[in-house]
Order: C-alpha cells, then sequence, then structure tokens
C-alpha cells in the first residue's frame, strides 16, 4: 500500500507531529499557512490540517486531485467549501468541544477585567499617574451579582460553575435543555424575558445557526437591566457591535467585553477604543493546554479515518457505495426539509421518530434520508457541530427511538417518504414530502392538510380557523410593513374547521409583525423557520 500525504498548515505540538510521523504509512510536509505554500503542497495530499483562519475555498481544492480529508484544528468550519469537499468525496472534521475550559476561564477573565476596569488602570499606573482618588478606580465585585447565560452547551456549563464559585446567582436559557438535564440545581432555567431582565451579566455561549444571527437585536438589547454588562466569547454574529456601541453611549449598557467579531479582523468596528469595553483579538481557545488537546485530537481522528477505523467528527457526509453525490442530494435536501419542519412544529420534546418510504426512486435511501431527517431536526440546536455523519449519535443522546415503519402512508403519490414523530405528551406530527422530476423537493402533506410547498428560504407556518379574510387581514398587515409575500399555500382539514398555511418570504419578518400576527383572532399558532 502506497503511503498517504500529509500536509500541516497550521501549528501542532511536537508530540502530535511525532504521533504523525511514527506511523510508516504516511508523509509529512509542514508548510507556512499562505495559499501559494499550501496550493504547491496540495498536488499530492490526500489529507490537509488546517488552522481556523484558512480558506479551502473550491478554486483551492481543484488544485488537491488525491485529496481525501480536511481537518480543522478548531471547531468553526468558516472558510471551507464544505458543499465542493463533500461533491468530491472529501472528508471535512473539526475538533468541537476541546477548548471549553480555556473559553470558559476567558469568559471570565473578561468579566472580572470590565468590572474593575483593569485596562484604564493599567495604563494609568505605566504613565506615572498614582490616583489618590480611590472613587476614581472603583470597580464593582462579582459575588452576590446575577449572570444570565445564553447556551448551556459546554462552554456554557463551564462558565456557570466558575461563577457558583464565586457566589453569584446563575440563570440560564436553553430552549433545547429540559430542567431534569441539569445536573446542578442552582443553575435556574429561565425564559429568555426573565434572564435579561434579572442578569447583571448576560454572556452569550450559542453556537452560530441561522436562529442565533442577530440574536441580540434592539428588542433584546432593550430588555436587558439598565448598566448590565453583556459579554461575547461564541461567534460575532450573534450581535451587531453598532447596536452595543449604540447601548453604551446611551448608558443602557454599563460595559461590553468581546474576543468575537462581526469582522475578524474588526477593523471597522466602533467598540474598538470605546470606554467600558474590553476586547480581545479572538483568542479564547489561545491556552498551552487547549492547543495541546487540540493538536492530539485532530491528529488522532486523521490517522483514524485514512486507517478507515473511525469517523468521529465528520461534518459532512461521504458518498454511498453506488450512488452519486449529485442523484442522492436531491433526496436529502427533501429529508432535511422534512426534519427542520417537524422541528419548528413540536411543542414538546420528542421521543419516537417513525420513517416510512414507499416508491422504487427511494429504495436503498431509507438510511441516508433517515439521516437527512435528523440533520434537520437537529441543526437548529447544535448548528454546524451536526452532521450528516454524526446525527444518528446525536440523536441517540437526546433518547429519541428511531424506526423504519409502515402503515403511516398520509400521501396517495407513489414515491413519497414521511416522517411521523411522537411528542412527549403524545401528540403526533407526519409530514409527507417526495421529488418533482427527481430533482425538486416538495412537502404534500402536514398531517390532514394537503399542502404543496418547497421547503426552502424564510417561511411562515401558520396554523388558523377556517374563516372569511383571513387572507386579506394578514396580506394586509405584510403590506402596512412593505413585506412582499412571495408564495402562500394553505390546506384544510374540512370546511370551517381548522387551516395549516404556508408562506414564503424574502427575508426573516421582524419580531414586531411575529407579535401582531399572535394577536389575530384567528391565530391557532405560527412559526417561524429558514431552510
Amino acid at each position: 500500500m502506497s503511503q498517504q500525504h500529509i500536509v500541516v498548515a497550521t501549528d501542532l505540538t511536537s508530540e502530535s507531529i511525532a504521533l504523525l510521523e511514527s506511523s510508516d504509512e504516511f508523509t509529512i510536509a509542514i508548510v507556512p499557512p499562505k495559499t501559494a505554500s499550501v496550493r504547491a503542497a496540495l498536488q499530492e495530499a490526500s489529507a490537509i490540517i488546517t488552522r481556523s483562519d484558512f480558506r479551502l475555498d473550491a478554486p483551492l481544492l481543484e488544485q488537491a486531485p488525491k485529496l481525501r480529508l480536511i481537518a480543522r484544528m478548531s471547531a468553526g468550519l468558516t472558510g471551507i467549501d464544505i458543499d465542493c469537499a463533500t461533491e468530491r468525496g472529501i472528508l471535512v472534521m473539526n475538533a468541537p468541544g476541546v477548548s471549553a475550559v480555556a473559553a470558559a476561564e476567558h469568559t471570565l477573565t473578561l468579566m472580572l477585567a470590565l468590572n474593575r476596569n483593569l485596562p484604564a488602570v493599567h495604563e494609568s499606573l505605566r504613565e506615572g499617574w498614582w490616583l489618590f482618588d480611590r472613587g476614581q478606580q472603583i470597580g464593582a465585585q462579582l459575588h452576590g451579582k446575577t449572570i444570565g447565560i445564553i447556551g448551556l452547551g459546554r462552554v456554557g456549563q463551564r462558565v456557570a460553575h466558575l461563577c457558583l464559585a464565586l457566589g453569584m446567582t446563575v440563570l440560564a436559557y436553553d430552549p433545547y435543555i429540559r430542567e431534569e438535564q441539569v445536573n446542578d440545581r442552582r443553575i435556574q432555567l429561565v425564559s429568555l424575558r426573565e434572564l435579561l431582565v434579572e442578569s447583571d451579566y448576560v454572556s452569550a455561549h450559542v453556537p452560530a445557526t441561522k436562529e442565533t444571527i442577530d440574536f441580540f437585536d434592539e428588542e433584546t438589547l432593550g430588555m436587558m437591566k439598565r448598566g448590565a454588562c453583556f459579554i461575547n466569547t461564541a461567534h460575532g454574529g450573534v450581535v451587531k457591535e453598532s447596536l452595543l456601541a449604540e447601548a453604551l453611549l446611551d448608558g443602557r449598557l454599563g460595559g461590553v467585553a468581546l474576543d468575537v467579531w462581526n469582522e475578524e479582523p474588526p477593523f471597522n468596528s466602533p467598540l474598538i477604543g470605546m470606554d467600558r469595553v474590553i476586547h480581545t483579538p479572538h483568542i479564547g481557545d489561545n491556552t498551552a493546554e487547549a492547543r495541546q488537546d487540540l493538536s492530539l485530537q485532530i491528529v488522532k481522528q486523521v490517522i483514524d479515518a485514512l486507517k478507515d477505523r473511525d469517523y468521529r467528527n465528520v461534518v459532512n457526509m461521504p458518498l454511498l457505495p453506488g450512488v452519486a453525490y449529485e442523484e442522492m442530494r436531491p433526496y436529502m435536501q427533501l429529508a432535511e426539509g422534512i426534519g427542520a419542519l417537524q422541528h419548528v412544529l413540536a411543542r414538546s420534546p420528542i421521543q419516537r421518530i417513525a420513517i416510512e418510504i414507499i416508491g422504487d426512486d427511494m429504495n436503498g435511501l431509507i438510511k441516508p434520508m433517515t439521516v437527512g431527517i435528523l440533520k434537520g431536526l437537529l441543526s437548529p440546536i447544535l448548528g454546524e457541530s451536526v452532521s450528516y455523519v454524526n446525527a444518528p449519535l446525536r440523536a441517540a443522546e437526546r433518547g429519541w427511538q428511531i424506526t423504519q415503519a409502515k402503515g403511516i402512508k398520509i400521501s396517495e403519490y407513489r414515491n413519497v417518504i414521511t416522517c411521523q414523530t411522537t411528542l412527549e405528551d403524545g401528540e403526533e406530527i407526519s409530514v409527507a414530502g417526495a421529488l418533482l422530476d427527481r430533482q425538486k423537493p416538495y412537502i404534500l402533506q402536514i398531517n390532514d392538510y394537503r399542502v404543496h410547498f418547497e421547503p426552502r428560504g424564510h417561511m411562515l407556518i401558520m396554523g388558523s380557523y377556517d374563516q372569511p379574510g383571513v387572507i386579506g387581514r394578514v396580506g394586509t398587515l405584510m403590506a402596512e410593513n412593505g413585506i412582499n409575500i412571495a408564495s402562500w399555500h394553505t390546506g384544510r382539514a374540512a370546511p370551517g374547521g381548522n387551516t395549516l398555511t404556508v408562506l414564503n418570504f424574502d427575508e426573516a419578518l421582524p419580531e414586531t409583525v411575529m407579535a401582531a400576527l399572535r394577536e389575530q383572532d384567528f391565530i391557532r399558532h405560527v412559526h417561524q423557520l429558514r431552510i
């Protein structure tokens, strides 16, 4: 068997390099993380290990005819053309969760520095000023204060325990965590509004998903206790920096501490240099211990994948034997759309998932379509850390029971996939879909409602009563707010009963419009999603 060539375009520890070099099956090339150097090295590469800020786009991947694996030494995948890699059959892997300790400690560091105004007093003394008026240097203590943690994942939980050790009250908001999943009862799960109103500090620890981009807007920031401090070590897209600057200037916020930015480097950020702002250059995971752990984990993952032993943390789907990715992609898109709809319609936790496939077109696709449904269900919760490869594992971690069933068919189409979820409260939700001309995914039915829409883009799912004037009143509301409806699909179970409507828009609806919709007397429920 010929040797496999691994390109290392990042700073691995000496122990990690030694581990790679210990196998006779590999040759190693260590190159600077510069495009020209990497391009030359990729000609013979089987795998590449990259740093978090290095771009591997389609043109660069075209220079790598033998590439089988891209390994990113971080949790983030920004800059990697995953679609291109998947089409080429290249596995893409990351290393999530390894730097949770470092990120949590950095969060606490930012809070402490902000509380005691450390940068300003440090510079004051360095410049020779010893202020005898201690009132000008007065800080605040964390003990006895309340912190609100948005996102109770690995980092969020560690931040919570560090703050508990300091004598703080810890509130947490995470819609995907149930109370019985929180081991420490001192951590109080509360609503988002309660957390924002009560917290002296609000710290973001959410993954980068469609749901968390601009999570903090003017309305959300306006709910925060006046004078509270905002800390973000999660991802830059969680809030626009201009909104934070405005809130600081008018006194709504008492301080801001950021390690992540809308653009990196943040050359145009209004926060750089402002009073009551602590800023660091995305160093939350930059500790010697985290670097060692990250290096060893990514190297072990690469070795196992190249030796066909394990595929931990692979974030895209390997091609199925005998099935071209281009042929399979529309079915996967359909399955993901069904899963995303199930997620938004579920009003209590999922317990069971039953999937039925009917028709010759879908023969042999039950496994990848099941994985697609699971990915659609989990992506709003886990972001880019969930993949076609690890979705079944993540579903199992949540205790979901997944079966291939018969007899749940709710559509008369010959080639159709139906997914039925059973929720914790006993409710069942069924969604059926098919491909038009084996290319375009369409949803055909949701429970008893016959519909016909493509699950993509910005969508509104609206349950209402079957009564005159609904279309006109919704249309008027949208027109008054300058919103154009791209498409409208309504199904009803019986005349005069209930209806289910799916609307498509060019962009997400503002929360003010959603609130106005919820107040309408014909509305039973309304949900917004993007697929």
